[in-house]
């Protein structure tokens, strides 16, 4: 759910924009002129803004350089009237996300719009955050992790397509980001599309772009996001879900680095590096002929799989606390931690969702919390099958024993120490606890 404001001076109108995001959840504000939406956006914070241009009293161009100037991370959707494709045109030069054309289809090409926008808010957000090293799955020295960003790192200095592999939450997308982020390409768009959240005939419209009538509801032109990219970087998650029409399609603009809208006949260049990303066995899927073996090795010119958060157990409380201090403040509790009871919690976990099912546990677990210090009892109000006390039982009644809380301990202690050449001290500090309480755990566990 995203907070919407819709401006324009017609009442009709933006009772349809509003009812159509509404279909979607979106929390939908309305503003009668660019003066109005003014006043509103001084007061509080919104992700979209979608705006009429022809407005008395401010019109939407202007609004739309206020809030170029003040709020940049806001998107800005112009509606523009029949035939005035060129003033929508010159607010995207200043700064417009995309722009819709009276009369406006249907409530399906609002929520689209919305949608994508709200898809390139989070993805700039996120490629500041990576470009502050904010990108927790990846910031971590675990011994599974160091080759994958020395990888990483070495690819992103070139133009060579890259095939993430791995299982959901290990931070496939995290890791596309970071080689735009890296890339001689960083200052140009980063562009994603899922494979699998849209239908067949859908995403290629959403890759490609259309032509005016090229299907029923295409009453305008339309850029693709491959168009869009152009100088960046283009993420291609899910790939696995592609259907082979458009697996062929995507082996051509691969190949060629050309391509066209649905229903043109221009063709043009696909100025953009290639990063894609699946939970799939793609070469299981070869076999059984769902998958087309030129295009895989077309993608995976540089293969990296990313380790799930069960193989490197090491890196689950640096992770988890550097997760917490990012999740505290967004709750309004900045002074959240963990109780070292919490490090065996977390590490009884095997985590079948990785970093993405750490990161839920914790934020429910903050909100549930009633100190400041987070502890095993807390965890177990959130993890299942976790009761908290001393000992830890099996998640599940169909998994396996889960380590107790004293096994789950002693290995976090004795991993710290491995991590770093039994230096006591740098362990402690891993560990979040005092060099007296870590010698204290030593004799306990009889690892002196």
């Amino acid at each position: 759910m995203a907070r919407v404001l819709v401006v324009d001076d017609e009442e009709g109108i933006r009772e349809f924009l509003a009812e159509s995001l509404e279909i979607d959840n979106h929390d939908v504000e309305e503003a009668t002129d660019g003066l109005h939406a003014s006043r509103l956006l001084a007061r509080r914070g919104y992700d979209v803004v979608i705006t009429d241009l022809n407005m008395p009293r401010k019109d939407g161009l202007t609004l739309l350089k206020e809030i170029r100037a003040n709020q940049p991370e806001v998107e800005v959707i112009v509606v523009t009237a029949h035939g005035s494709v060129e003033s929508a045109v010159a607010a995207m030069k200043v700064g417009a996300f995309d722009y819709l054309q009276k009369p406006v289809s249907g409530p399906a090409e609002v929520r689209m719009m919305v949608r994508r926008a709200l898809e390139r808010r989070q993805l700039k957000a996120a490629k500041e955050a990576t470009l502050r090293g904010d990108d927790a799955p990846l910031s971590h020295g675990a011994p599974a992790m160091i080759p994958v960003l020395s990888a990483l790192r070495k690819v992103a200095r070139t133009d060579a397509t890259v095939l993430l592999s791995g299982e959901s939450g290990t931070g496939k997308e995290v890791a596309a980001r970071a080689v735009h982020a890296w890339s001689r390409r960083a200052e140009g768009p980063f562009v994603a599309v899922n494979c699998a959240a849209l239908s067949e005939n859908l995403l290629e419209s959403e890759l490609f772009g259309h032509e005016k009538g090229a299907f029923t509801g295409a009453d305008s032109q339309r850029r693709g996001r491959v168009e869009l990219a152009a100088g960046g970087t283009f993420f291609l998650d899910e790939v696995g879900e592609l259907k082979p029409p458009l697996q062929a399609k995507l082996l051509r603009v691969l190949q060629e680095k050309r391509f066209e809208r649905v229903g043109g006949e221009r063709t043009l260049q696909a100025d953009v590096r290639w990063v894609a990303a699946t939970n799939r066995d793609l070469k299981a899927m070869i076999a059984a002929g769902d998958f087309r073996e030129d295009l895989y090795h077309r993608l995976a010119v540089f293969p990296v799989e990313l380790p799930p958060l069960r193989s490197r157990r090491e890196d689950i409380v640096p992770l988890a606390e550097l997760l917490l201090r990012r999740i505290g403040p967004d709750l309004g509790r900045p002074g959240l931690s963990l109780d070292p009871s919490a490090h065996a919690a977390l590490l009884a976990s095997d985590w079948p969702g990785n970093v993405r099912e750490l990161r839920n546990t914790l934020e429910r677990t903050a909100i549930l919390a009633d100190g400041e210090r987070i502890g095993a009892d807390d965890l177990a109000l959130v993890l299942p099958g976790f009761a908290g006390g001393d000992d830890v039982g099996a998640r599940s009644p169909a998994s396996t024993r889960a380590p107790t809380m004293a096994e789950a301990e002693r290995s976090a202690i004795t991993g710290a120490l491995d991590l770093h050449d039994g230096n006591r001290r740098k362990a402690a500090e891993h560990l979040g606890i005092g060099l007296r309480t870590l010698y204290d755990k030593l004799k306990r566990y009889d690892l002196t």
